[in-house]
This record gives C-alpha cells, structure tokens and sequence, in this order.
C-alpha cells in the first residue's frame, strides 16, 4: 500500500516562499510518476505540476511557470515543490498524487494518478 504525506504548507505573506514535500513509503516510488494538484474553497481539483520518473522531464500549470518548481530524490523516495513569488489566488490545499504502471502522453492525465496524499494547506496573505 502506497502512503503518500505531504509536509511544508502555512501562512506566508505574499511575495514568499514555501517549500513543499511528500514523502512516499510502501511502494516502488521511482517507478510512480509524481504531480502536485492542489485545490482552493469552493474549486475543482487543479493539476499544478508533473515531474517524471528520473526528472528530467517536468510539467507546470501556466499559473505557476517562472514560480514554481517541482523535482524529486529517488535516494529519498521524496518529490519537493519550491514556491517562490507566491500570491494570495496559490492559496489552497496542495496534493501530491503518484501514478502506477504504464502510462502514455505527457503530462499525464489527471486519472493516471492512483496514489493520493492527504494534502497540505498554503495559505498566502495579500
């Protein structure tokens, strides 16, 4: 069984800086593509960004290029999210998700992730 715990959110005035993590335990983590979605009060489940297998490829949502910076230590079984410049609308509670087995396209879909954190809140004040 996968367990996925997310770690790093808080209050943060705008203009900073938060650095998320999610550490994986119970599965073949570097086989699991990883992304971080996260999701505000009253919204849908946003896919924020992607980074694959060995890292050398990586995804960002447009809303968060030049900002934020997703990557990954195997050695660690850990997937990181750096968020710089941060704005009052990156509030939210931020997911990791990790996908198993085969998958096609890049990014990939938002139902190839299986593997699910419980989430960690962002807050940014204006």
């Amino acid at each position: 069984q996968v367990q996925l715990v997310e770690s790093g959110g808080g209050l943060v005035q705008a203009g900073g800086s938060l650095r998320l993590s999610c550490a994986a335990s119970g599965g073949t983590f570097g086989s699991a593509i990883m992304g971080w979605f996260r999701q505000a009060p009253g919204k849908g489940r946003e896919y924020v960004a992607a980074v694959s297998r060995y890292g050398g490829n990586t995804f960002y949502t447009d809303s968060v290029k030049g900002r934020f910076t997703i990557s990954r230590v195997n050695a660690k079984n850990t997937v990181y999210l750096q968020l710089n410049s941060l704005k009052p609308e990156d509030t939210a509670v931020y997911y990791c998700a990790g996908t198993r087995g085969i998958v096609t396209g890049w990014p990939p879909s938002h139902q190839a992730y299986v593997d699910w954190g419980q989430g960690t809140q962002v807050t940014v004040s204006s």
